[in-house]
């Protein structure tokens, strides 16, 4: 069950100003602990310190390959890339710098297999968030701790 939560468009220079829309609600964070102690509770073999140096390891080989130029395909979960963040353009090719014209690079992920978007649509369910109910929006910044997950709080 997905939850959200309603918020107001309050930007008077954007055609959609004063109109609603919906964004999740966001309960909790899970890190690389919490998600290896979540897999080693799926009838494995493997043990969470096994499973979490699985997943360290994939996490540093896969920026890695990103800083090498390559894209990294997970099957039924993402393709990763690398974007450019540009600051402008040019008139002409000979007057292109990228210090002057590059921001920098953005981290890109694009669902794959059973997380596309038209697979997610079919299987999620919406519900909205109580006024009661401890959520945070996708602005709101989470607490970071190493411990199995971070909890966001409003």
């Amino acid at each position: 069950m997905i939850l959200y939560l309603l918020r107001q468009n309050k930007n008077s220079d954007s055609k959609a100003y004063g109109k609603y829309f919906a964004y999740p609600a966001i309960e909790e964070t899970i890190n690389l602990d919490g998600l290896a102690e979540h897999m080693s509770n799926h009838n494995t073999p493997y043990s969470k310190g096994a499973i979490k140096g699985m997943l360290t390891d994939m996490v540093a080989c896969i920026k890695e390959l990103l800083l090498e130029g390559k894209n990294v395909k997970i099957a039924d979960l993402a393709i990763f890339s690398l974007g450019i963040k540009n600051n402008g353009g040019c008139d002409s090719a000979d007057d292109f710098s990228v210090s002057k014209h590059i921001k920098g690079v953005k981290l890109r992920a694009r669902g794959t297999g059973d997380l596309i978007t038209k697979s997610l649509n079919l299987e999620a369910s919406l519900k909205k968030a109580s006024a009661t109910t401890k959520r945070v929006l996708p602005s709101q910044k989470p607490t970071n701790d190493d411990s199995g997950s971070s909890t966001q709080n409003p």
